[in-house]
């Protein structure tokens, strides 16, 4: 096959959520029916001796959530999917921001008895900022739950997208009886699930039968009256507005039961867009150019606690990947040895013979590969939009037995690179600082530290409550308020100089008495551009 047609056969999309939708569950039945696993997980049950494949952390299986993305790839209908699950929970926003900026489509799962609950709208609001489409897939319908019209009301309204039904429910909970689908005038039956594949699903090819009536009573009659009223009020679907990210199509079912997988498969090999232009800071890039380049979205330390390894995953942008290729990362120059680089089912991995764009690759590298950067076959670029947020919230960490102190930076670093938590040097003395989102990254780390680099680690709170990235058009300027502020100083990851205050007063003074300063909410890259996100 030529690059033009391998790229034309990629679908790259993540799944998004508020916790407990049933995100990882979907994930799960989505690999089940692409031949991917044959047996799905068990996602709740803690003493289950199976678990999902996409939660691979120790703290995943025991809490029953996912807290890190993590990548599968497989084959559907011709198509190579590349799906990336990603944490639901709120405190592990920056990693899903980071794993939306390496996908062409989004996989909304929404709670029919929740409706659009908040993280899904902070989301969302990535999603729409990026014009990135999104399917809908509107889950638990076995359960007790919304009218489906005041669901697609309420998504509409808080989203601001047109929602397009391509199936309709019938019934909910005990008489949940199937769903209609719109674009093929069938029906199919409902069946409670275990978890394996139903090669025995009942379809009914037309509405219009007396004897359905009897079968389904009441809720086939009013799941039809809805339909009429959706045809009427619902424009058509139109391939550009979803694109743009104006128009959603929504499926109903049951993931737990297997029930509406297959049609958000078939949704997505249809609808989602292939792997389309990326933009650098030096120009457009096209997909199917020659040349090979990508950008790291993501990195994972200790996959493999066993091998301390460190894998950096990086979206395919451009060109043919060819196992043992030389590849430079153009914020250091450095070159990268690419025979060990590998494909994901999870927390399995295959070592890796070629990719192309749209693929998610893992590079194992020990502290070369950063957040943001971009690898080439020699072109200097450097891709856009990968962002890191301001932390909310502070501790302080220090190692509970001094002899593992070399341990405790170790870990740090290496949790630091890979965007776990930020990690802040200060100006003036030795106490590392832990800078983080939601609290439950710290909890994260200390489990973390204790069971991946055998340290344990004391955390307690600190005195500050904000931090905002400093520049200045002036380096000596810049230099002058570092060392006029030095106890209020710290530097990340990646040594940029971070303003902290422990209450918004002191921001407001010092931007006022400091004009030629800049203060950043968000950091873009490891390449230091600031967005216009400052507070000057």
């Amino acid at each position: 096959m030529s690059i033009h047609q391998e790229v034309a056969r990629r679908r790259t999309f993540a799944i998004i959520s508020h916790p407990d939708a049933g995100k990882t569950t979907l994930t799960e039945k989505l690999l089940m029916y692409a031949g991917a696993i044959h047996i799905a997980g068990s996602v709740k049950a803690r003493k289950a001796s199976r678990h999902a494949t996409s939660d691979w952390m120790e703290i995943e299986k025991q809490r029953g959530i996912s807290v890190a993305s993590s990548v599968m790839q497989m084959e559907y209908r011709d198509c190579v999917i590349n799906l990336l699950d990603t944490p639901g929970h709120q405190d592990f926003s920056e990693d899903t921001y980071r794993v939306l900026t390496a996908v062409d489509a989004a996989l909304m799962v929404i709670d029919a008895a929740n409706g659009v609950e908040a993280q899904t709208l902070r989301l969302l609001e990535v999603c729409r900022a990026r014009n990135t489409p999104i399917v809908t897939f509107v889950n638990k319908m076995d359960r007790e739950v919304q009218q489906p019209l005041d669901l697609l009301d309420e998504i509409e309204r808080t989203l601001g997208m047109s929602t397009i039904p391509f199936t309709w429910p019938v019934g909910m909970g005990k008489r949940f009886y199937g769903v209609c689908d719109l674009r093929h005038d069938c029906m199919r039956v409902f069946q409670a699930g275990a978890d394996r594949i139903n090669e025995n699903e009942e379809t009914i090819a037309h509405f219009d039968d007396p004897a359905l009536q009897q079968r389904f009573g009441s809720e086939l009659s009013t799941a039809l009256q809805e339909i009429d009223l959706i045809k009427g009020a619902s424009p058509p679907f139109n391939q550009e507005e979803f694109l743009a990210g104006k128009q959603t199509p929504v499926f109903f079912g049951s993931a737990i039961n297997n029930f509406g997988v297959r049609e958000i498969l078939d949704a997505l090999v249809e609808l989602a867009p292939p792997p389309e232009s990326r933009h650098a800071i030096q120009r457009e890039v096209v997909p199917d150019e020659k040349k090979f380049s990508g950008m790291v979205f993501k990195i994972q330390a200790n996959m493999n606690p066993a091998h301390r390894d460190r894998i950096a995953f990086v979206r395919v942008c451009s060109g043919h990947f060819k196992r043992g290729m030389n590849l430079k990362v153009s914020r250091s120059g450095k070159d990268i040895r690419t025979s060990t680089v590998v494909s994901f089912l999870s927390q399995r991995r295959d070592i890796l013979e070629e990719a192309y764009p749209g693929d998610i690759i893992g590079i194992p590298n020990h502290g070369t590969l950063q957040l943001g950067d971009t690898l080439t076959e020699g072109e200097v670029l450097q891709f856009t939009g990968l962002p890191f947020f301001a932390p909310e919230m502070f501790r302080t960490v220090e190692v509970a037995d001094p002899l593992r102190s070399k341990q405790l930076k170790l870990g740090l670093a290496q949790l630091g690179e890979e965007g776990a938590i930020q990690v802040f040097r200060p100006h003036l003395g030795n106490m590392l600082l832990l800078g983080a989102v939601g609290v439950l990254q710290f909890e994260v780390v200390t489990h973390r530290l204790q069971h991946e680099y055998q340290v344990a680690a004391r955390i307690a709170p600190a005195k500050y409550q904000l931090a905002r990235w400093i520049t200045a058009d002036d380096p000596k300027e810049l230099q002058r308020f570092i060392d006029a502020n030095s106890h209020r100083i710290a530097y990340d990851a990646v040594d940029a100089p971070t303003f902290l205050a422990s209450f918004g007063a002191e921001l407001s003074v010092a931007q006022e008495n400091w004009p030629a300063i800049r203060f950043h909410k968000l950091r873009e890259h490891a390449g230091l551009v600031f967005q216009d996100h400052s507070d000057s």
